[in-house]
């Protein structure tokens, strides 16, 4: 059965974004172990990963991917700025690996002014680089599909399989499909045959072998405009017959859906009831119906 989540905080601790999955209804999460906007951070602790581990235990709820932090760009043509890039990955692999969290996901960076081309073989050698200074252990890297906006990687499938041929990563990379992202870039989720098309295309060129996540966004920009804005699931450009279709392949049965829409209004189990209807999944939504949702606005027309 496909498992539903959400990206949650850690304001107060790791631990703590357990005890707001629980309050919210999900089954798996996705954090950050430090904040996005910052390049460091204190020191995590056997302590704090034990607390963490803890915590996902007696809830139920694995941490089954952490996210990197906004400010690193792995294809830089800036020296500088790509070797702080590069030091910033080997620590955030290394804290999701302390943590014992499957999956790291990355952006694939920008490519600037600079040639796409040797962006990416930066990009690439960046990997590499991140991989090979890691000890292998519990964590593997997710490349992260990409709106386009500016000049960013990871907007077509191709750039995600260029990066996934060149590096040799003995099952340490994958891929994480955000709907949001590649809608903008320009790959219709609206109707059954576009979903249908576009997984179609993923498959033949990247492979579901190395889809690891998925992130559930709908898109407040239209088909193409490589705007990156998250929307609440069916109330935006994607709407619910898209998801409806996404959510129904049985190509993505097994894999995690982690939601990153916005937190105002306390959204998250309203989204999540939206996917578990829009799936199928009634036994966890009749669950879900049980729990106290009080202050809701009310859920997405599905």
């Amino acid at each position: 059965m496909t498992r539903f989540g959400a990206h949650m905080m850690i304001a107060g601790g790791l631990h703590k974004a357990v005890e707001t999955a629980t309050a919210a209804g999900c089954d798996v999460i996705q954090i950050f172990t430090k904040s996005p906007q910052q390049w460091k951070a204190k020191a995590l602790t056997e302590a704090d990963a034990l607390a963490f581990r803890e915590a996902q235990a007696a809830a139920g709820i694995p941490c089954v991917a952490a996210h990197d932090t906004y400010l690193i760009n792995p294809a830089s043509a800036d020296p500088e700025l790509l070797a702080r890039s590069r030091a910033a990955m080997v620590d955030e692999l290394q804290r999701a690996s302390l943590l014992e969290i499957p999956y790291l996901v990355m952006h694939l960076g920008s490519a600037g002014e600079e040639p796409e081309a040797a962006a990416i073989e930066r990009l690439i050698e960046s990997v590499r680089h991140v991989l090979a200074t890691v000890e292998e252990g519990t964590t593997a890297l997710l490349l992260e599909t990409t709106a386009g906006q500016g000049k960013s990687l990871g907007h077509r499938f191709e750039q995600m399989a260029a990066v996934l041929a060149a590096v040799d990563a003995n099952g340490r990379l994958g891929v994480c499909l955000d709907t949001c992202h590649i809608f903008a870039a320009g790959y219709d989720l609206r109707t059954p045959e576009a979903v249908a098309e576009t997984l179609d295309e993923f498959g033949a060129t990247v492979g579901f072998d190395r889809l690891k996540l998925v992130h559930a966004n709908d898109s407040l920009r239209e088909l193409g405009s490589r705007v990156d804005r998250h929307a609440h699931i069916g109330q935006g450009e994607i709407g619910t017959a898209g998801f409806r279709a996404f959510l129904s392949d049985p190509r993505l049965a097994d894999v995690p859906i982690v939601l990153e829409t916005p937190k105002a209004g306390n959204m998250d189990p309203v989204n999540l009831a939206a996917l578990r209807e829009l799936s199928g999944d009634l036994e966890s939504l009749r669950q879900e119906s049980t729990k106290d949702t009080k202050g809701h606005e009310g859920r997405p027309d599905v």
